[in-house]
């Protein structure tokens, strides 16, 4: 399971809640402690370049947010931030630098990192989308299983008990994830890899890949 260490995923420079991962080895293992990190940050903001628009909502000056957006805490907005029309944050929600949620978009208990998109009619919830990570429009984590059972990350034959209920998906750094895509509870998709539109995704997803779906996945040329 290394390529699902926090390290081999996401580089901590580009997002404002670094210090929300401190000692943990996997992304998921931060999932709970994402409403009180919110808080607690957000009262240290300096209020020159954000500030706080409902109890535990904090938005920095040079975001732009649609009239029609619902804000919900607890909340951090960073800088250069757009949250489009009708977007939907339900809270514990981190959204980062120059990230867009789009139209229709709901989050819920959520790091998105730095120049994230999720631009078109996107569900994120109990989830991690790191640097330039992009859902094209109508993907979604699916963040509790059918049968309500706690979600376990399956590699090949391995595989880790994350003692969560949910549990939506960890994208590393600059991965693509195609249009009418679902990303199913417990899925790990490496950095740099991009996932077919219309897929259907469970599982670790190693690196710098190409997913066409279970068993079709290629190596990117040149890695």
């Amino acid at each position: 399971m290394e390529q699902c260490k926090i390290a081999n995923l996401y580089n901590l420079s580009e997002t404002i809640a670094a210090d929300l991962f401190e000692g943990a080895v996997y992304p998921w293992e931060v999932l709970g402690k994402i409403k009180d990190f919110i808080i607690e940050l957000g009262n240290r903001l300096d209020s020159s370049r954000y500030e706080q628009r409902a109890e535990n909502v904090w938005v920095a000056k040079t975001a732009k947010i649609a009239p029609t957006a619902c804000l919900n805490g607890p909340l951090i907005i960073d800088e250069e931030a757009e949250v489009r029309h009708c977007a939907f944050i339900r809270g514990s929600a981190i959204v980062g630098k120059g990230a867009v949620v789009g139209n229709s978009t709901e989050l819920k208990n959520v790091v998105i990192f730095n120049s994230v998109q999720v631009p078109h009619y996107n569900y994120v919830g109990d989830s991690i989308l790191g640097y330039k990570s992009h859902m094209g429009a109508g993907s979604i984590t699916s963040n509790v299983k059918s049968d309500k059972t706690l979600v376990v990350v399956k590699d090949g034959k391995e595989e880790i008990e994350t003692g969560l209920k949910k549990f939506g998906a960890m994208l590393g750094d600059h991965v693509e994830v195609g249009c009418n895509s679902v990303l199913n509870p417990g899925t790990v998709v490496g950095r740099n890899t991009n996932i077919y539109p219309l897929s259907m995704v469970r599982g670790v997803i190693a690196a710098d890949s190409i997913y066409k779906n279970s068993r079709e996945i290629a190596a990117k040329a040149g890695r």
